[in-house]
């Protein structure tokens, strides 16, 4: 069975580590590109880099824009991560190189280099890509899929914006860049992450039967378990890695729902908000695949795998 094609953009991140922790088991990277997010481009770069280490694969590197297209973030997510973005573990400084092409060039490069046939994983604020967007808008006719993890569908979010998904509002404008220019794209938002959270104490028995993956991964989530522990999130909530589940099979969806799907720029309590037309009431085309439903036993066999546990 042939392996699929990914292009990852992302901000690592402890469940972004997962998730390529899954793209290494499960597929081909022709690439990295690094947003800042969950912390700053300095980590999330240092972190990337450490997971090729971690794997022992070579995979280019490419840093992108350190801040949001427009305003200042708000907030990030380092009290969930670490101040880091891995758990404040204290890794040693990573051997892989950081490339010296920016992120926004590498994913125009890349995707003229191989049209049709990369996959377009986002799992971070959609910065890179609304960048490179800007510079050449036919990029989506080269994508062969685009999959977002982002955005909170019926308005239950998990920042200060109560609506609002972390990766959306990190960067609404570029997300707003990104809704607009793809005709359409899976759209996994956080909702359906929580509804496919994994048991506590089932994670815990595939991080003792893993390899050093699920020992690197097991010091890196403890910061990130603790907090949702301390905020009555149940089980291991694993965002990212539903996401790449996705891009990994398409098969997997059980349930989804296509819908146009718009981000909300100024509103003083609701910016970042994903607004989907769910009646259909404003004529828009409908562009994102929501991803409602997985198959949860292929899911926790994908990360299970990533993970270097036994089936």
């Amino acid at each position: 069975m042939t392996r699929p094609q990914l292009l990852i953009d992302t901000d690592p991140g402890v469940d972004d580590a997962l998730a390529i922790l899954m793209a290494y088991a499960h597929a081909d990277l022709a690439g990295l590109s690094i947003a800042a997010g969950n912390v700053g481009l300095g980590h999330t770069v240092r972190n990337a880099r450490t997971l090729v280490d971690l794997v022992g694969m070579p995979t280019p590197v490419f840093a992108g824009c350190a801040t949001p297209l427009v305003r200042a973030p708000e907030e990030d997510a380092a009290f969930v991560h670490g101040q880091d973005g891995f758990g404040d573990v204290g890794f040693a400084e990573p051997v892989a190189a950081l490339s010296a092409e920016s992120a926004a060039l590498a994913l125009l490069r890349l995707t003229r280099e191989r049209p049709g046939e990369l996959t377009l994983v986002a799992l971070g604020p959609l910065t890179n890509l609304a960048l490179a967007l800007r510079l050449d808008p036919s990029l989506p006719q080269r994508v062969a899929r685009l999959v977002v993890m982002g955005g909170a569908v019926t308005g239950h979010g998990n920042t200060g914006k109560v609506p609002a998904e972390f990766n959306i509002g990190f960067d609404p404008e570029a997300a707003h860049v990104v809704f607009e220019a793809f005709p359409v794209f899976d759209l996994v938002d956080w909702e359906a992450t929580l509804r496919h959270a994994f048991d506590d104490a089932e994670f815990d028995s595939w991080l003792t039967a893993g390899d050093h993956r699920a020992h690197f991964f097991g010091k890196i989530v403890a910061t990130a378990r603790r907090y949702n522990a301390e905020h009555e999130r149940h089980g291991l909530v694993a965002a990212d890695a539903l996401a790449m589940a996705v891009a990994l099979d398409p098969s997997i969806v059980t349930r989804s729902e296509k819908r146009a799907v718009a981000v909300e720029l100024d509103g003083r309590l609701t910016r970042g908000a994903t607004v989907v037309d769910w009646a259909a009431r404003l004529g828009r085309p409908a562009q994102a695949n929501i991803v409602l439903e997985v198959d949860q036993a292929r899911f926790s066999a994908m990360v299970k795998r990533a993970l270097g546990a036994p089936d």
